[in-house]
């Protein structure tokens, strides 16, 4: 899952060839866009689909979609389509993201983006109260003021025409996806999702097999994985292997992070790392447990925690804060529409809390507990049964995993390796963290296998590649200006 905002513990034109045959027939006109960062000239338009799938008649919402076109003369009609993870992020603010991810392929392929109902344009769920990154740090990062605050969120999101937030779950969001590529002419997509953008891809795959030609799981969360039940473990396991591996360099560390959780709640003096100003920040266990997760995502950042938590053991939370916050959204728009997330996750995790037994982890951040509140309350979707089982694919699958990612390990890439059965792959990168497509050697083993002609080229490809990144190293750890070598 793609990182909540700290609470969370919490082408030119067409190309002729692809002009004059997949879209001639299209419902779904596309002109002239720009996107934010992208030099490239996009295709933009809008899609009305049913608020509620059962009303096809009633209250209608606009789906935003886009289209960066293949450079190539004799592009390929097959799209490659970017779902955006979270939930809660905007396929089409993540353009320039996913662009860098398959430099090669969209020559020969266009990018399809189309922001999930909830996101982006489409028709918005968002809650603006954390979107300046200079409010009071107590504002920004206190867990206590969440509940409150999404309760306001809810009410005031409830009032909008769209505002039936029973219908933004992940099978209704594939449905959307479908009549997309329906009414822009297309046949089979190349479909990649990262966190989230798993689900959503494996749930698209479920439902309509025959709509997809290649699949590429980046982070693998599997349908039936509970957020909340499983992220304490997670990011358990990843910050312990990360103390133990700075233990040569800092003996004693863990030991000095549990004395951190250990101590008393008790108000810190700390300087705004983005404001600049000193303020009194109420610390406690629960809110150390917050700052260090944002950093495990990526072991570039992982290697300043070490560090940061021996400062903050000498009184000094700066570094902590500083790693943790997230700085202004390009978008303008906060990096995730909460109401979007709540309205996916109560509906699709918190129903199985009930069935699973209490995290054996320890969950000084209080994840669990914050969902069960804020879920407690929010309007719910009833999900079909089917949607929490993944049938065996009849087309070729790329899963990608790191070993350190403190949110979507490698353990439920697994689980999905088993039931994906003969056509699915699983690349594991041991010393990376949430997302490993970026990595030189797998963008163009995603090139490799999205650009095969037939799945047994796919699939020998994939296997092939698979190691490429095995001996990737974890980033050596950083170290401040002002400690002492040892």
């Amino acid at each position: 899952m793609a990182r909540l905002p700290l609470l969370p513990t919490l082408i030119p034109l067409l190309l002729a060839t692809l002009a004059t045959t997949a879209l001639a027939a299209a419902s779904l006109p596309l002109t002239p866009c720009r996107l934010s960062n992208v030099a490239q000239e996009a295709r933009c338009g809008t899609l009305q689909r049913p608020l509620d799938p059962a009303q096809p008649q009633g209250r209608q919402i606009t789906l935003q979609v886009a289209l960066i076109p293949a450079l190539a003369r004799n592009a390929r009609q097959d799209p490659v389509v970017f779902v955006a993870g979270g939930p809660g992020q905007s396929a089409v603010d993540l353009a320039a993201h996913a662009l860098g991810l398959f430099p090669r392929l969209l020559n020969r392929r266009p990018l399809l983006l189309v922001d999930q109902r909830g996101t982006g344009r489409s028709a918005p769920l968002y809650c603006d109260d954390r979107a300046s990154p200079t409010r009071p740090l107590a504002e920004l990062v206190d867990a206590r003021r969440l509940p409150g605050e999404l309760a306001a969120c809810r009410q005031r999101l409830q009032q909008l025409p769209h505002g039936d937030l029973r219908h933004y779950t992940t099978t209704v969001a594939s449905a959307d996806l479908e009549a997309v590529r329906q009414a822009l002419g297309l046949g089979p997509l190349n479909l990649f999702g990262g966190s989230y953008g798993t689900r959503a891809a494996l749930d698209y795959l479920r439902q309509y097999p025959g709509s997809v030609r290649r699949l590429l799981l980046d982070g693998v969360a599997p349908p039936d994985m509970v957020l909340m039940h499983s992220m304490p473990t997670d990011q358990r396991a990843t910050l312990d292997a990360l103390l133990a591996s700075a233990e040569a360099h800092r003996p004693g560390l863990a030991q000095r992070w549990q004395a951190l959780l250990a101590a008393p709640a008790r108000d810190w003096p700390v300087r705004h790392p983005f404001s600049g100003r000193d303020e009194t920040l109420p610390v406690d266990s629960a809110l150390l447990a917050a700052l260090v997760r944002p950093a495990l995502y990526q072991p570039a950042l992982a290697a300043a925690l070490p560090s940061a938590i021996d400062r903050a053991a000498a009184g000094d939370l700066g570094p902590l804060l500083a790693l943790a916050l997230p700085g202004p959204s390009p978008s303008g728009r906060p990096g995730l529409a909460q109401g979007q997330h709540f309205s996916v996750v109560c509906s699709e995790d918190a129903p199985l809390l009930s069935t699973q037994a209490a995290a054996a982890t320890p969950d000084p951040a209080g994840t669990e507990a914050l969902y069960r509140r804020i879920c407690a309350d929010w309007p719910r979707a009833s999900v079909p049964p089917e949607f929490y089982r993944v049938p065996v694919s009849p087309v070729p699958v790329l899963l990608m995993s790191g070993g350190q990612d403190p949110a979507t390990p490698p353990r439920h890439a697994q689980r999905m390796l088993q039931a994906l059965g003969p056509k699915a792959v699983h690349a594991l990168v041991p010393q990376a963290g949430h997302g490993v497509s970026s990595l030189g050697c797998l963008r163009e083993l995603m090139h490799r296998f999205i650009d095969a002609d037939d799945d047994s080229a796919a699939l020998a490809a994939a296997r092939e590649g698979a190691d490429c990144a095995k001996d990737v190293p974890r980033p050596t750890p950083w170290r401040a200006l002002s400690e002492t070598a040892p």
